[in-house]
């Protein structure tokens, strides 16, 4: 855990609604209290007695709540009792920070599961121009927020799907897709989010495509 998150004091938060979207799957919200970048994190507990964990915001920047797209963990210190909270319940949440941010140059976001979060604050933020996002996931109804990123995104939002063959996906993992594709631009940012397994080894195909090092930003979803 960061330094900041540690030092950071929480705040009592009421929840406005806590969606179970597909099984084990949640969005929780609540009313926004600060300002933030679209990619920053804050960090969420129901218990002082309980360490808080860092998840990505899903809202725009401007939305009047804040949205958090989270798996529960069924032998989590935390996501058990964070799935059951209720509306009008309270939570302890953190001041957002954080630097998984991007600006208006060309990009491919490259997510999997619930790390797809980040980029649809960017989304909902407006910065959508010269975004290329690949999403990983292995069931149809994985896809999260497909319909919305499908509009916004059109022809530069690629699902690859790796449990089912779906009309319109690219059969496999990210990491397949990726070592396929033959047009992967050396001076665009990569922004990786995701499991470490798969910031890894995407990582690791970018660089040896001749993108920069310094070109890949990653975020590790635990």
């Amino acid at each position: 855990m960061s330094d900041k998150l540690t030092h950071t004091i929480l705040r009592k938060i009421k929840v406005n609604s806590n969606e179970e979207i597909i099984p084990g799957i949640f969005i929780l919200k609540f009313k926004r209290p600060f300002t933030f970048i679209p990619g920053q994190v804050i960090g969420i507990t129901t218990s002082e007695q309980i360490t808080a964990r860092l998840y990505s915001i899903a809202s725009g920047k401007d939305d009047p709540d804040i949205s958090i797209l989270y798996n529960r963990v069924e032998d989590g210190k935390l996501t058990p009792d964070l799935s059951r909270l209720r509306k009008g319940e309270t939570l302890l949440v953190s001041d957002p920070f954080g630097s998984f941010t991007d600006t208006r140059i060309p990009s491919w976001w490259i997510a999997t599961g619930t790390g797809v979060a980040p980029f649809i604050s960017m989304i909902r933020s407006g910065i959508t121009e010269q975004k290329t996002l690949v999403q990983g996931a292995r069931t149809r109804e994985s896809f999260y927020f497909s319909g919305e990123l499908e509009k916004s995104l059109e022809n530069h939002y690629i699902r690859c799907c790796s449990g089912e063959n779906l009309t319109g996906y690219f059969p496999g993992r990210v990491t397949d897709f990726l070592v396929a594709e033959n047009n992967l631009p050396t001076d665009n940012m990569y922004y990786l989010c995701g499991s470490a397994e798969m910031v890894v080894s995407t990582r690791d195909i970018l660089i040896s495509r001749n993108i920069p090092f310094s070109n890949i930003v990653s975020e590790i979803y635990f």
